[in-house]
């Protein structure tokens, strides 16, 4: 049975670090060893009483037992010795377990003893820590909180609790709070040590120490002793002494005017900048070393005897700076150690002075440009100003104006003149009015005038007594609203009868108008568009009617603040079908106007249209490639019938009668024909495929035309038709694919001679002009009726025309492509009993292959 088996030697091993489990397992152990030798103890004791009675060894085998007369079965045979096996296997295990128990036990002995030395260490490390006059913050990594050890007295104010002492700008002065956190994270960060003597908010100085170990970053504070007090303090306020001192030469190096400071015997010791500047110094400490003065030698002499009687020197003395002589308001102050002064440029006080008079005569100037009218009285009520509005508005003489009279007077006068409304109680109405000298801010009065006019009079109180008066004529202006508000109506009118939906947004997202027909459009209530409805509460009702609304993008076009405001266009299909385009439109003001439009029934016909045009240019797809297809099968044919017609004709083949001679030659012209045919519409399906390549290389003029003329003179010679080559202007040479513009010559001399008559002539002529070269072919047949002209240039359209035969209406088709693809143009001109003459213009040197058109 496996359960009476023993445990394993590594099973008793691995519980050997436990003395509790260790003896678990050797209990386990001995109680399968004591059941394993209990079986084993009773086959020993039948083969030990067996064997002697019968004469044979127990380990005999099943052959000598047989002979003996006994019976041993090989399983108890295999079970003894496996009995052996696992005696053996548990008396090793048992030596090993003794042994690394007693190695164990050993180990342990050691380890309590290091325990109790590091545990006696830690405590005299946190009675040392403990102690009420250091303390000590310890962070173990960056990702953990810092510990606290240790305290420090009351007195220097720093608080127990852990988050509030961390806090260092709640318990320290501001400077040392900033210093510290600067320091601890340099330490934290560089690894930078630190010693720092900082000043709490109680006055309590403390040293702080940083440094930073292999584990650990600890920053301690310690508490000083009452000397270690006074020399903190001392040197607390060495450092504030020197942090001002170095505070306030920053801010006098730092001004726009010369300072300097002098020892006691007059000699410069430190300047700033600006007087650097001023004595054409390198800088500031080259001013020092060469003893630069900024002022002559009487001012100095002027300053020192002044501060014999007095320490302050206040005056303004003259120097020259750049070469121009300026006032400087010089102020020195003398000391027990030396003197201190500085220099402000005081030379553009006069500029200023006649400047404000310039800019207050300007002033005058635009004032009585101004519609306007303006009136000035001073803290008499004199009238001082006045403009030419003014004068104009009351129609007063200027003597009357010019000699100051007050305020009261000028009242009356008007009054007297009719030109002002009588009032009831005139008396208290002009003491009202006038109080505005006593005002302090500007008030406001509407006056009705006996002629009809409106004036909005403003009485501005001076700052300096006196005040301004505006009159402003705003008959004018009320006219004018009126209409506005008359324009407005009728543009609400408009807009609410339109069909078009409208809506318009003010710069806050607000909807300012709409007319009924955006609601209509959106399917949106009444009351779902009335003004100042934000525009995100439109999009969100508008959303639910378009799955693809576009009303995000029109919220962050509202709402944004582009530097860049366009319109934007577009359209949108709502979920019941309706299409919409809409277009924005940006105002001048920042508002922003939306317009919708229903184009449902045009998009439908053009999609209408988009579907027929895609089905067009499938069929005409098929068709080129039924072309091509074809025009490859023919050509396969084609080229063995010619090849045959040849072998027929030659005399190695046979001897062929007359007749049969005729019909071979009208075999192979036929087949030349039709391969005519069959190329050229593979190379109008090559040009509409996009693939056709040209072999752009030096054209010779001459030779291209010799070789096209050639090509030809078969035909020409049937009809007794004369080609005249004009080719004096022509260039040498011009770039093209030679092989296409000899094919073109060769299309347009064949068409020219179908159509020219006999014994008549044709002309190719070559000439050159500013853009390139220029081939022209000419005949002196019928000529083309206009209505033929639009057509002449497409495919498969052959037209008799007077022709002597009847093509495939390939030959202009061909001719067009080709030179289009040189980036050239063609053009014919014709007319009754004129002829026929095809322009072919190609550029010099053709810039790029385009795709011919059809």
């Amino acid at each position: 049975m496996p359960g009476d088996y023993p445990p394993c030697a590594g099973q008793a091993v691995s519980g050997g670090h436990n003395d509790s489990v260790t003896t678990g397992s050797a209990a386990r152990g001995g109680s399968l060893l004591w059941r394993a030798g209990t079986r084993a103890g009773k086959l020993l004791a039948s083969s030990a009483l067996v064997g002697p009675l019968l004469g044979v060894s127990a380990h005999a085998g099943p052959a000598a037992a047989s002979k003996a007369g006994l019976s041993v079965s090989t399983v108890e045979v295999m079970q003894l010795a496996m009995f052996v096996g696992v005696m053996g296997a548990a008396l090793v295990s048992a030596i090993f377990l003794i042994r690394e128990r007693a190695r164990t036990s050993a180990q342990n002995v050691e380890l309590r003893a290091r325990l109790a030395d590091v545990n006696a260490a830690l405590q005299r490390s946190e009675a040392l820590l403990n102690l009420r006059d250091q303390r000590v913050v310890v962070w173990a990594s960056d990702n953990k909180k810092p510990e606290l050890v240790g305290t420090l007295p009351v007195e220097s104010g720093a608080p127990e609790d852990r988050a509030a002492f961390l806090a260092f700008g709640r318990w320290l002065m501001p400077r040392s709070a900033a210093a510290l956190e600067n320091a601890v994270a340099g330490l934290r960060d560089k690894a930078k040590p630190f010693d720092l003597v900082i000043e709490s908010q109680a006055g309590a100085p403390l040293e702080v120490h940083g440094r930073k170990s292999a584990a650990h970053v600890l920053v301690r504070f310690v508490s000083l002793s009452e000397t270690q007090r006074s020399e903190a303090r001392l040197r607390i306020e060495n450092q504030r002494l020197a942090a001002d001192y170095d505070t306030m030469l920053g801010l006098l190096n730092a001004l726009n005017m010369p300072a300097w400071l002098r020892t006691a015997n007059g000699r410069l010791k430190w300047v700033n900048r600006a007087y650097a500047k001023a004595v054409e110094a390198e800088n500031a400490q080259a001013a020092v070393r060469d003893a630069k003065e900024f002022l002559g030698g009487q001012a100095r002499e002027a300053i020192a005897a002044q501060h014999k009687l007095h320490p302050v020197f206040e005056q303004a003395l003259s120097t020259v700076i750049e070469g121009d002589r300026r006032m400087f308001a010089v102020t020195d102050f003398a000391g027990a150690d030396g003197s201190a002064g500085i220099a402000c440029d005081t030379s553009a006080i006069e500029t200023i002075r006649s400047e404000y008079e310039r800019t207050v005569r300007s002033h005058a100037d635009t004032l009585d440009q101004l519609n306007t009218a303006v009136a000035i009285f001073d803290t008499d009520e004199k009238l001082r100003f006045f403009n030419q509005a003014f004068q104009k508005l009351w129609g007063l003489d200027s003597g009357f104006l010019h000699s100051a009279p007050d305020n009261a007077l000028l009242l009356d006068r008007l009054r007297s003149e009719g030109k002002i409304a009588e009032q009831p109680e005139w008396r208290r109405w002009k003491e009202s009015l006038l109080g505005a000298y006593r005002a302090v801010e500007s008030q406001e009065h509407w006056w009705h005038l006996p002629d009809g006019k409106t004036i909005r009079v403003v009485a501005n109180p001076q700052p300096k007594g006196g005040v301004t008066w505006v009159f402003e004529n705003l008959t004018e202006k009320m006219d004018l609203e009126s209409r506005y508000q008359t324009a407005v109506r009728v543009q609400g009118e408009t807009l609410d009868n339109l069909a078009e939906g409208v809506a318009v947004f003010g710069p806050d997202g607000r909807l300012r108008l709409s007319n009924p027909a955006f609601a209509a459009l959106w399917g949106l209530d009444a009351d779902a568009a009335k003004p100042n409805v934000h525009v995100s509460t439109i999009r969100d009702l508008c959303d639910r009617g378009a799955a693809d609304s576009p009303w995000g993008g029109f919220v962050a076009a509202i709402t944004g603040f582009d530097d860049e405001r366009r319109d934007r266009h577009g359209q949108t299909e709502l979920n019941n079908g309706t299409v919409l385009r809409y277009a924005m439109i940006p105002l001048p003001n920042g508002q922003v106007m939306m317009t919708f439009v229903d184009v449902t029934d045009s998009v439908n016909v053009e999609r209408a249209l988009k579907d027929k045009n895609e089905a067009l240019e499938k069929s005409d797809q098929l068709k080129n490639e039924f072309v091509q297809h074809v025009s490859y099968e023919l050509r396969s044919p084609l080229t063995n019938i010619i090849g045959f017609t040849e072998l027929l004709s030659l005399p190695s083949t046979g001897p062929l009668n007359q007749k049969q001679r005729e019909y071979v030659e009208h075999v192979s012209s036929s087949s030349s024909v039709l391969l005519t045919i069959v190329n050229d519409i593979l190379d109008l399906a090559t040009v509409d495929a996009g693939i056709m390549e040209l072999d752009i290389s030096e054209v010779h003029v001459d030779r291209t035309i010799a070789a096209a003329a050639e090509l030809v003179s078969d035909r020409l010679e049937e009809h007794a038709i004369r080609l005249k080559i004009d080719a004096a202007t022509a260039p040498k040479t011009f770039h093209g694919d030679e092989i296409r513009i000899r094919q073109i010559l060769y299309n347009l001399l064949s068409n020219a001679a179908n159509y020219a008559p006999e014994a008549s002539t044709i002309t190719l002529a070559c000439r050159s002009f500013a853009e390139g070269v220029e081939f022209s072919v000419h005949d002196d047949g019928p000529g083309m009726p206009p209505d033929l002209l639009d057509s002449v240039f497409r495919r498969f359209e052959p037209r008799t025309n007077g022709g002597r035969r009847r093509g495939a209406g390939l030959g202009l088709s061909i001719v067009k492509s080709f030179v289009e693809l040189h980036g050239g143009n063609v053009r014919i001109e014709t007319g009754k009993d004129m002829g026929t003459t095809v322009i072919c213009a190609f550029p010099d040197a053709p810039s790029g292959i385009r795709a011919a058109a059809e």
